[in-house]
C-alpha cells in the first residue's frame, strides 16, 4: 500500500510539474533537451565562453549572472569578464570604477551606457568589482563602425595610431561569404531596404575586436565569460570564428537564447545556433 502512495504521489507531482509554465528551457546543439547542469560543467572546461543574449531579454541576464556566480566558485581570480556593452575606449574608466579609484556616479557622468545598463549589465560588473576580477570592455568605439559603414575599411587607415588602439589591428580579415554577414545583406534586402555592403563590414569589425581584446586578456588555465548579442556568436561564426583565425586550440563553448511561442521543443531554425540554446517564451517580460 505504502508503495502504491508513494507511485500515486510521484505521478501527482510529476503532472504538476508538467503543468508549470517554465521560464525557459536549455536545449543542446542538436536539440534535445538539456539543463543547466550539463551546461556549466562544459562552461567549466572552456578557454572561452560567448554568451549570446537577446539584450532585453530578463531571463539572458539573469542566466549571465548566475553563471558567473558559478563559474567563480571554481576559478576564483582565474575568472575573467567581458563585454560587447562596454567600448573598448572607456577601459580606463572601467578600471578605475572597479579598483574604487572613482565614485559610481563620476562612472556614470563619463562613460557610455546601453540604456539598460542599470538593470542588465551593472550587476556584472559589480560582481566583477566585489571579486576583484577583470572585465574587459571589447567592443569598437561605435563612430569606428560608423565610419567603416560608410566608406568601408580603408578609411580606418586614416585614422590616428591612437584612435587604432581601440579595435583589431589592420587590415581587418573579412570574408564575405559567411553565413553572418551574407544574412545580414539578406535580411536588408528582404526588409525592403538598401543595405550597402558595408553594413556587414562594420559587423565584421565589432567582432574581430571582440576577439581580439578577448585574446588579448586571455592566459592559460583562465576562464573568459564575454557577453554578447545572439547575433555575434550563433552558428559557431563572428566572434567565435575570429577566435579561431587568433588561436584554433581555443576551446569554445557557445550559448545563445531564443524566444518561441512554446518552449516544449526547440524548433528547427533555432538548432545548432549555439552548444547550448536557452529557449524563452516570447511573452516573457522585457526590460525594455
Amino acid at each position: 500500500m505504502k508503495t502504491k502512495l508513494t507511485f500515486i504521489l510521484m505521478l501527482v507531482v510529476f503532472a504538476s510539474f508538467m503543468s508549470d509554465k517554465p521560464a525557459y528551457k536549455i536545449y543542446n546543439a542538436k536539440g534535445e533537451a538539456s539543463d543547466y547542469d550539463k551546461m556549466i560543467a562544459d562552461v567549466m572546461k572552456a578557454d572561452i565562453v560567448l554568451f549570446g543574449e537577446q539584450h532585453n531579454n530578463p531571463i539572458s541576464h539573469w542566466l549571465q549572472l548566475e553563471l558567473t556566480t558559478d563559474a567563480y566558485k571554481t576559478k576564483k581570480e582565474k575568472l575573467v569578464l567581458g563585454a560587447e556593452m562596454y567600448e573598448a575606449d572607456n577601459q580606463l574608466l572601467l578600471n578605475e570604477y572597479l579598483s574604487g579609484k572613482i565614485s559610481d556616479k563620476s562612472f556614470k557622468d563619463e562613460a557610455k551606457f546601453w540604456p539598460n545598463d542599470a538593470t542588465d549589465y551593472k550587476p556584472l560588473l559589480d560582481f566583477a568589482k566585489k571579486n576583484h576580477l577583470n572585465f574587459v570592455a571589447s567592443n569598437v568605439p561605435r563612430r569606428y563602425a560608423a565610419v567603416v559603414n560608410k566608406k568601408g575599411f580603408e578609411a580606418l587607415d586614416s585614422l590616428d595610431a591612437e584612435a587604432k588602439k581601440f579595435m583589431a589591428p589592420l587590415p581587418i580579415k573579412y570574408d564575405p561569404e559567411l553565413k553572418c554577414y551574407k544574412d545580414m545583406l539578406q535580411m536588408g534586402a528582404m526588409g525592403g531596404s538598401h543595405t550597402s555592403a558595408n553594413l556587414p563590414k562594420a559587423q565584421a569589425l565589432k567582432d574581430a575586436t571582440m576577439a581580439y581584446f578577448i585574446n588579448k586578456n586571455f592566459s592559460k588555465g583562465n576562464l573568459f565569460i564575454h557577453f554578447n548579442g545572439a547575433y555575434h556568436s550563433d552558428n559557431f561564426l563572428s566572434i567565435g570564428w575570429y577566435l579561431k583565425q587568433i588561436n584554433p586550440d581555443f576551446k569554445i563553448v557557445t550559448i545563445s537564447c531564443v524566444e518561441q511561442e512554446d518552449v516544449s521543443s526547440l524548433e528547427k531554425e533555432s538548432q545548432n545556433l549555439a552548444d547550448y540554446i536557452i529557449c524563452i517564451p516570447q511573452t516573457m517580460t522585457k526590460t525594455y
